[in-house]
C-alpha cells in the first residue's frame, strides 16, 4: 500500500534526520534502511526538501488549527494546551533547531514569528506594552526550548516545571485572570 510506505519512509527520515541532521542524511541511507529502492523513494517524494516538507506540515496545520480555534481566555491553560502541542511535536522542532537551514525551504521562518505573535494577542490581548510582548517571547520561547533540550524525559515532568517557569514570565497578574 503506497501511504503505508510513505509514512514508513517520513518515519526513517524523521528519526535519521533528529539523528544526523539534514543535510548529513542522504536519501539513499533512507532507502537502504527502509530495504528499498532508491527510485521507489523519488516515486513518493521528489526531492529531500519535500520529504522535509512532509514531515513538517502535520505540524503547521495542527498550530493553525490551534491558533484559530483559540479564544483569549486563562493564560495558564493556553500555556499547557500549548506546550502539549509543540511537545508532539518535538521531533520535528529538535530537526529545525538542529539545522535551522530547513527553515528556508519550508517557509516556517516567518510562519513561526507569525504564531508567536498570534499566541502572545491570546495571551494578552491586542493592546499590548513592550514588557508585555518580551515577556509572553519569554515564556513561550522557553516552553518550545525545553521540548528541544528535555525531548528525552518525560513529557509531564517537563510540562510542569516549563508550563509554571512561562506563567511566572509572563507576570502574576496575567496568569491569576
Amino acid at each position: 500500500m503506497p501511504s503505508d510506505t510513505k509514512a514508513r519512509i517520513q518515519a526513517v527520515a524523521r528519526e535519521l534526520f533528529v539523528q544526523q541532521g539534514v543535510q548529513n542524511t542522504s536519501l539513499r541511507q533512507i532507502s537502504e534502511r527502509l530495504g528499498i529502492t532508491k527510485p521507489a523513494l523519488y516515486y513518493h517524494f521528489a526531492s529531500r526538501e519535500d520529504l522535509v516538507r512532509s514531515i513538517v506540515q502535520p505540524m503547521v496545520e495542527d498550530v493553525e488549527r490551534f491558533l484559530s480555534t483559540r479564544e483569549p481566555g486563562d493564560a495558564r491553560e493556553l500555556l499547557e494546551d500549548y506546550f502539549e502541542l509543540i511537545w508532539r511535536h518535538r521531533e520535528v522542532l529538535v530537526m529545525l533547531v538542529r539545522e535551522m537551514s530547513v527553515l528556508g525551504y519550508t517557509d516556517l521562518g516567518e510562519r513561526m514569528f507569525d504564531w508567536r505573535r498570534r499566541l502572545i494577542a491570546l495571551l494578552f490581548g491586542a493592546e499590548l506594552t513592550h514588557a508585555q510582548r518580551i515577556r509572553a517571547t519569554v515564556a513561550l520561547g522557553g516552553m518550545s526550548d525545553c521540548t528541544v533540550e528535555y525531548a528525552h524525559l518525560p513529557m509531564q515532568e517537563v510540562k510542569a516545571t516549563a508550563v509554571e517557569a512561562a506563567a511566572a514570565a509572563l507576570g502574576p497578574s496575567q496568569t491569576a485572570r
